[in-house]
């Protein structure tokens, strides 16, 4: 019996006529109820993380709650891709769940994975952006693949993202806020300088023991920011014009990380700096960079800001070193030697851990006590330490956090501790501590600044926010105070601003400008030195600024325009602290080396010698 043919073609395959809406057939269950994705929302949020993430750093006068935008929005808007993977994707059940939680489990397993320098700042501003970036460019990019494979894509850049910064290693932020990133195997300026410290140059002898004595009888800079606490040199007319004469390098060391600057006394230079798990205040000979001593506690400080070390400046005075370490350590020290007087810890008497950006305060000594800000609770804000015998003299109520230090300012002819702080400015006794005057100004973040008097009984106060100037009039109790003027066009963050002629010159965010202080009015402002410091060489009427970069910069002291007189790249890598001149030598250091530079002067050789000898 003859079989009945197919009415197909032999070898033709059959073609269901059923097939899916999108070519597929029918019989693909995994296909069928896939859909193009809805990606507008997606591509509007990573816009709007470009934008978070890039416009606040472009304007200018830029409130702090605008710049930390730059930090918090792209996290929000990352964590909005995420949701919006959930809810409003059209991506399918499996596909919603398997995204979700997987992209969950990658950036976990990376967080967890991360370098401890890493935490913090460096999962909000890397790990975190990168990787929902990622999820949502991904998304985006294979929206009408209709296949489950997709998502495994997504997920694999996903892991790309968040991968990233596993790879990194923080070592603090530059004054945009930008994060330092570095290879996480590369081997760091401190490694490197621990490694080294065998070659490092050290000096037996640095001089006689009554030649010593001399020098640490009358230092040319005893503390922070000089021998009043204000950033003004006084000198030998030097030469403004390096064109043709640059300043020539005497010597340059490694260092550890810290911010402090240089206490001087003849040929001895006084410092702080990081050392592997021990903080250090250290004594170099100033015409060689040699270590004289190193005296060391146990101890590290570190904080996704300014990295590891300490913050702020020892202080020369009776022949001692007094130091201030980041997280508490308040020492007192043999000047000649390094060996330790006394030591205590303001964390106990304070009753405080240290705050966000570590103890910053350097010690101010009046009289016979050493005042330092500890910011703990009730009177225990300031506080005041017998220079002999290290106990606690008295304590002053003060605010939590403030990363300047007490400054001692003459007003109506008597000299006071001032302190300000997140809280304001306290007016102290310097003998008792008792207050004279507080001021109240509510700082939404933190005080880092010197006050600075300009005229007998006008007080400069400068913070992120404004400048303000206030008028002390003596009472029978004390001062009151009535505010003349306050102003955004001057406001420094951790940078300290120096008064001359009546005007004040310094760092308005970025960028360098002049401001009238009869006024309060902006005369001037140009020069983006990032967030660096400024010295007054007054009789010279000149300012040598040295960038954040390291770079140093003369400008005249005018203020009727920025001038730039001359410029040299001075050191490497990111510098907040501030610079030293004595005489025709300028020290500067920041957190991986210290250099000294001879400056051009005008005088001969011999002639300077026999004027720095007086």
């Amino acid at each position: 019996m003859n079989e009945v043919p197919s009415e197909s073609n032999e070898g033709t395959p059959n073609v269901s006529t059923e097939q899916s809406a999108t070519g597929h057939p029918a019989g693909d269950q995994s296909a069928s109820v896939l859909k193009p994705l809805r990606i507008w929302p997606a591509v509007v949020l990573l816009l709007g993380m470009a934008i978070a993430r890039f416009v606040p750093g472009m304007v200018e006068d830029a409130p702090i709650m605008l710049l930390m935008v730059a930090v918090i929005g792209p996290v929000i808007l990352g964590g909005l891709i995420w949701l919006w993977w959930l809810t409003f994707s059209r991506a399918s059940t499996k596909e919603r769940l398997v995204g979700f939680f997987g992209a969950l489990m990658i950036a976990g397993g990376c967080i967890y994975s991360l370098d401890e320098t890493m935490i913090g700042p460096g999962i909000m501003m890397v790990a975190v952006p990168f990787g929902t970036a990622a999820f949502g460019i991904g998304a985006v990019l294979l929206s009408r693949w209709l296949s489950f494979g997709r998502t495994i894509i997504v997920l694999l850049l996903t892991l790309c993202g968040f991968g990233y910064a596993t790879l990194l290693r923080n070592e603090g932020m530059w004054g945009n806020f930008a994060l330092d990133l570095h290879w996480r195997w590369e081997p760091t300026a401190e490694e490197l300088m621990l490694a080294d410290r065998s070659d490092a140059p050290t000096s037996d002898v640095v001089s006689s023991s009554d030649e010593m004595d001399e020098w640490l009888t009358n230092p040319q800079w005893p503390q922070f920011r000089g021998p009043e606490g204000v950033s003004q040199q006084h000198g030998p007319p030097m030469l403004t014009d390096w064109s043709t004469k640059k300043p020539e390098l005497v010597w340059k060391v490694p260092v550890g990380p810290g911010w402090s600057s240089f206490a001087v006394a003849g040929n001895l230079l006084f410092t702080q700096e990081q050392r592997g798990e021990k903080e250090t205040v250290v004594c170099y000979t100033a015409d060689a960079g040699k270590e004289v001593w190193a005296q060391e506690i146990e101890s590290r400080f570190f904080d996704p800001l300014g990295g590891p070390g300490p913050r702020a400046t020892p202080t020369l005075f009776g022949g001692s070193i007094f130091a201030q370490g980041a997280s508490g350590q308040l020492q007192r020290l043999d000047a000649k030697s390094g060996e330790k007087i006394w030591e205590v810890d303001l964390r106990e008497v304070a009753d405080r851990e240290p705050p966000m950006w570590g103890f910053s305060s350097s010690p101010l000594v009046v009289g016979s006590v050493v005042v330092v800000h500890a910011g703990g609770n009730g009177d225990k804000g300031t506080l005041a330490f017998d220079v002999e015998s290290g106990d606690l003299k008295w304590s002053a109520a003060a605010g939590d956090h403030s990363y300047s230090s007490a400054q001692l300012l003459t007003l109506s002819g008597e000299k006071y501790v001032v302190m300000f702080t997140n809280a304001g400015m306290n007016v102290l006794d310097p003998a008792t501590g008792e207050s004279r005057c507080d001021y109240d100004w509510k700082l939404d973040g933190y005080s880092a600044v010197q006050p600075q008097v300009f005229s007998d009984g006008m007080v400069v106060l400068a913070s992120q926010e404004e400048t303000r100037c206030l008028e002390m009039t003596p009472t029978e109790s004390g001062f009151a105070v009535e505010e003349r003027w306050s102003s955004r066009k001057l406001k420094p963050d951790f940078n300290d601003f120096v008064i001359h002629d009546g005007h004040a010159y310094g760092f308005d965010a970025e960028i360098f400008t002049c401001i009238d202080l009869k006024s309060g009015k902006r005369n001037w402002k140009r020069g983006r030195y990032g967030k660096g410091q400024v010295l007054m060489l007054a009789d010279l009427d000149v300012l040598l600024v040295v960038s954040e970069r390291g770079e140093i910069v003369l400008l005249e002291a005018n203020p009727s325009k920025h001038q730039e007189l001359s410029t040299f790249q001075a050191i490497e890598g990111k510098t907040w602290n501030h610079p030293v001149v004595i005489g025709d030598r300028l020290y500067v250091r920041n957190s991986q080396e210290a250099a000294c530079y001879q400056l051009p002067m005008e005088a001969e050789p011999e002639v300077l010698a026999s004027t720095l000898s007086k």
